[in-house]
């Protein structure tokens, strides 16, 4: 013979909980059909171990899904209203069963439900509060890194691109080949300063590709370190006039496009340079590079500079000018790489400006 074991409910505007007093419940079998609950399970209740069942029609329609969670001691189950409200008795008949009975260890009235919910709700909003808090103080002080290192960036090549000018206009063809002894110092201090910008997109602080920026970062410090750096006799070669001067004039229009992007803010001039000037100026200074490479390849078979030995049974010394000449061939893919990689973000933002426009 099937038993039905003793339930108590209480409500909340959403929710109907049930406890079913059932101890060590086993085979639960809990589903709702239409408006009627169906529960059906094997555990020790008011009459032993037996199996237990009811069937509870509610008083208005309830959505299918159902939870429970068995304990130890009883099995409580959740089930949601379809609309929200505050029903008058559980059943739909207007004589509560016999196996029911209220929960008062849930209970509460529909004003102390709707203060329960209002204190959710602050509970909710406090914690929502928090955790923007928590993420603006981080925008706000990895926006506020980014905006130093910017600016900082920026007065440097800032300064590069003005010296360059001025002493072309006041010294005019010799203070070309003055260059690397006037800006060098302050050049260094740029492309080394300019690795903290592989980190930041290694590590997703900016939204940029890993590859173009390694690619430029790292090729403008071979020109800087190897061919100028290492090279006394490049030091007063015209080249370094037009590769340092190519470099500063793109930056002196990136630079400040990110400072202002650090508070979200634009000015569509600058927008327009700092996607378009690279188009003249990058391949300049690509080819500005190349021809310093190739100036400097005759001074390190004559120097023997970064030569690889060899054991005698080998032969000589392999020059440093064979990599130089493949770091030509790479010159050419990375340019291709980067000109791609600079064609998509100008069609990708100037797209953007356009359908924001229409």
């Amino acid at each position: 013979m099937t038993l039905t074991p003793l339930v108590y409910w209480a409500q909340r505007h959403e929710e109907i909980y049930l406890r079913v007093e059932l101890t060590d419940a086993q085979n639960i079998n809990v589903h709702v059909h239409g408006k009627v609950l169906h529960f059906r399970a094997q555990g020790h209740g008011a009459k032993g171990q037996n199996e237990y069942e009811f069937n509870l029609e509610f008083l208005l329609p309830v959505k299918p899904e159902v939870t429970f969670r068995s304990t130890q001691r009883q099995v409580n189950i959740t089930v949601w209203k379809e609309e929200r409200g505050w029903w008058e008795r559980p059943s739909a008949q207007e004589r509560k069963p016999v196996y029911l009975a209220p929960d008062f260890d849930r209970w509460l009235d529909e004003s102390d439900a709707e203060m329960e919910i209002q204190e959710k709700e602050i509970k909710r909003n406090k914690l929502r509060a928090s955790r923007h808090k928590e993420v603006s103080g981080f925008l706000t002080l990895k926006n506020g890194l980014l905006f130093v290192y910017n600016l900082v960036q920026f007065l440097g090549f800032s300064w590069i691109f003005a010296n360059l000018t001025v002493r072309l206009f006041i010294f005019g063809q010799d203070s070309l080949y003055n260059t690397f002894h006037t800006v060098s110092d302050v050049m260094f201090f740029c492309q080394i300063l300019a690795a903290v910008e592989v980190l930041n997109a290694a590590f997703g602080v900016v939204r940029t590709g890993v590859i173009p920026t390694l690619i430029q970062v790292v090729g403008r410090n071979f020109i800087l370190f190897i061919i100028f750096g290492s090279l006394e006799e490049m030091h007063n070669q015209l080249v370094v006039f037009f590769v340092f001067y190519l470099w500063s004039a793109i930056e002196i229009f990136r630079y400040p496009f990110y400072m202002l992007g650090c508070f979200n803010a634009e000015w569509k001039i600058l927008t327009w340079l700092r996607y378009t000037v690279w188009i003249p100026l990058y391949p300049l200074g690509v080819i500005a590079e190349a021809v310093a490479v190739i100036q400097s390849i005759s001074i390190f078979d004559k120097t023997k500079l970064f030569s690889i030995p060899l054991p005698k049974a080998f032969g000589p010394a392999v020059s440093f000018s064979y990599f130089l000449y493949v770091y030509l061939i790479l010159m050419c893919l990375g340019l291709f790489l980067n000109l791609s990689h600079l064609y998509v973000q100008r069609k990708r933002r100037f797209g953007t400006m356009k359908r924001k426009a229409n």
